[in-house]
């Protein structure tokens, strides 16, 4: 019995440093995601979001560049539901610096998960662990 005890417990101990290091990297629609309800309730605090090289009017003043970084329980969730609530929470604090700046509008936005940049104007990138799912965004916070 105590063999079978040792065993269970040095496989959960070799087996969990694997369950933990998960990381697979999606891609999903700013589209969908900025179409969710949630997003659409939201999202409406009169400030624009310019995604990747996506043209925007003239900035009358840059503010600032700023980063941001959300994780959500992913468990229980698909991955796009996941995805989609931790985008929600990175443009929501990306909102918030651009009103507390005095800005009404972030532009050049684009992934930047673990500082490496992925620039799109249709996709953004999401990690899903195996308990957690993240998003991290870049931009630039300007006045319109």
């Amino acid at each position: 019995m105590k063999k079978l005890i040792s065993f269970v417990v040095v496989s959960a101990l070799s087996l969990s440093p694997l369950a933990m290091a998960r990381d697979t990297q999606l891609m999903f629609s700013i589209k969908d995601a900025m179409n969710t309800p949630a997003a659409q309730d939201q999202l409406k605090q009169g400030v624009k979001f310019y995604f990747g090289d996506t043209r925007y009017p003239k900035a009358k003043r840059e503010m600032l560049t700023t980063q941001v970084s959300r994780k959500t329980n992913g468990f229980n969730k698909s991955e796009v539901e996941a995805c989609n609530w931790v985008f929600l929470s990175a443009m929501l604090a990306l909102q918030k610096k651009a009103i507390n700046e005095g800005g009404n509008a972030v532009v050049n936005i684009v992934s930047n998960y673990k500082h490496i940049e992925y620039s799109s104007r249709k996709k953004f990138e999401c990690h899903d662990g195996a308990f957690v799912t993240g998003v991290a965004l870049k931009g630039k916070v300007v006045k319109l």
